[in-house]
């Protein structure tokens, strides 16, 4: 199942793709990793579908990336003696710790964490931003307001507060539970959501203990804010454009959506482009133009991953939305202004032999006739860092670490095989060949790039480079021990 694309698609399991043969479809429509949402399905749900998504890797023979998204702190109004009411500009509206049922003038918001950081002039965003409300005067247990955008409010609808930096954690007390349960099921990659500051991946990333890859979810102003500092402590970003959408201006996510794009490359770590990537195929086998584009754009812009949320959770038509997305980044990738971007935007750091190594294996890759590279990885960092490259030939990632050869399969261009554990640069060579001609990268004939570190089986140890022929015979003539 070789892939005809580099930038990898993230699929979200639910109603409309809980069993094997849903999945399995999934699966051969182009999605290499499963997202496991936690705000949706109990426990014995979410270990169904993993082990449904085990299965199915274990049949095609092909590594699955399985990734947990932890819901995060939901921040809702209360309930209402009559279901809703409609608020409109001007009118003066109350937010308060009162658990009594609400009215066209309050309500219950039952956080007081929230009015802790609150000031005159804050702005509070309900139900998705429909509503916008101003604090003009607040305390602890209240927030007086003047509604400057006007809709119709209801029960338990969700609040926004962009403008503060929330003193919550990222992790609630559902998130703990879920987090030990996905940790203790294997799942590849943990997203935590609602993350503000450095100190909320690194309690996340304490509890993970090693278990899995942390991936931060950007989707608050002071997440943007802080962002370098964010990357630096976490595996993987995902740019969660709703929420992030609501609590800034709906203008500003393109650029910002570019630039940690960047970044994240410059880092060498995986970055996702989620939310309403193809809204519409929630109810229809056709995507909008305007969706396509904005598919297209996170490819050219070089993001590691594309991700579907309800298009394949519960949307009417899951492998449609799939295979659209394979088909738009096979196109993409064949235009030659896609390749001129890449080359441009390549970050120019060395610091490292790692660096140097990788850097070199794709000049070589790129000069000569080269058909692929391959690198060992132990622990996967030095594939990412030949993924940072965006080399123009095939890349092969091998490592004798189950848990590696699934983390790897969300970067870009990288594809996984577990080997077994070698010992001598030779049996590494062969084994490079092996797989590069198997998979259909090269023939006999042809020649790879090869990477890896001596001493084997120790992590963060790449020092040699070979030009490998592709003919086993010249191998044990010409490669040293």
């Amino acid at each position: 199942m070789r892939r005809l694309r580099n930038v990898k698609i993230v699929a979200t399991l639910g109603p409309a793709s809980n069993d094997y043969d849903m999945i399995r479809a999934l699966s051969e429509a182009g999605a290499d990793v499963f997202r496991l949402n936690m705000s949706h399905g109990d426990h014995e749900e979410i270990r169904a579908r993993h082990a449904i998504i085990r299965k199915v890797e274990e049949d095609i023979g092909r590594p699955i990336a399985i990734l947990a998204d932890l819901q995060g702190p939901k921040l809702r109004v209360g309930a209402f003696a009559e279901e809703a009411h409609d608020l409109d500009v001007g009118d003066k509206f109350r937010l308060d710790l009162n658990e009594e049922l609400g009215s066209k003038d309050r309500v219950c918001l039952p956080h007081p964490e929230i009015f802790q950081a609150l000031k005159p002039g804050s702005n509070l965003l309900v139900n998705d931003g429909k509503i916008k409300l101003q604090v003009e005067n607040c305390g602890e247990d209240f927030a007086d307001c003047v509604v400057t955008v006007g809709g119709t409010i209801s029960n338990r609808k969700g609040v926004n507060v962009p403008d503060v930096l929330l003193p919550l954690a990222a992790l609630s007390d559902k998130d703990r539970k879920d987090l030990e349960f996905t940790c203790e099921l294997g799942v590849d990659w943990v997203a935590l959501s609602f993350v503000q500051r450095p100190s909320d991946m690194n309690e996340a990333r304490e509890l993970v203990n090693g278990r899995a890859a942390v991936l931060a979810k950007i989707e608050k102003p002071a997440a943007v804010d802080d962002f370098e500092s964010i990357l630096a402590v976490s595996d993987g970003i995902m740019v969660a454009r709703g929420d992030l959408g609501v609590e800034l201006p709906v203008h500003a996510v393109p650029p910002i959506q570019k630039r940690l794009i960047r970044k994240c490359r410059e880092a060498a770590k995986p970055v996702i482009v989620a939310t309403q990537m193809l809204e519409s195929m929630i109810e229809s086998p056709m995507p909008t133009r305007a969706e396509v584009s904005d598919v297209a754009t996170a490819i050219y812009e070089g993001a590691d991953a594309i991700m579907l949320s309800a298009e394949s959770a519960a949307g009417d038509f899951p492998i449609d939305a799939v295979s659209t997305m394979n088909n738009v980044a096979i196109e993409v990738e064949a235009d030659p202004t896609y390749r001129s971007i890449l080359d441009a935007s390549r970050a120019g750091r060395k610091e490292t032999v790692a660096d140097a190594i990788v850097s070199a294996a794709r000049e070589i890759a790129e000069t000569t006739e080269v058909q692929a590279a391959v690198c060992y990885s132990q622990s996967g960092t030095t594939a990412a860092l030949l993924a940072r490259e965006r080399p123009h030939v095939p890349i092969v990632a091998m490592t004798s670490q189950k848990k590696t050869v699934r983390k790897m399969t969300l970067y870009w261009g990288l594809h996984c095989v577990e080997t077994d554990s070698v010992d001598r640069f030779k049996d590494a060579v062969v084994y490079a060949v092996r797989v590069a001609r198997s998979s259909g990268f090269a023939e006999a004939d042809d020649k790879i790039v090869v990477t890896a570190g001596v001493p084997f089986n120790q992590p963060g140890s790449t020092n040699i480079l070979r030009v490998a022929p592709c003919d086993e015979r010249l191998i044990f003539h010409s490669e040293p021990e």
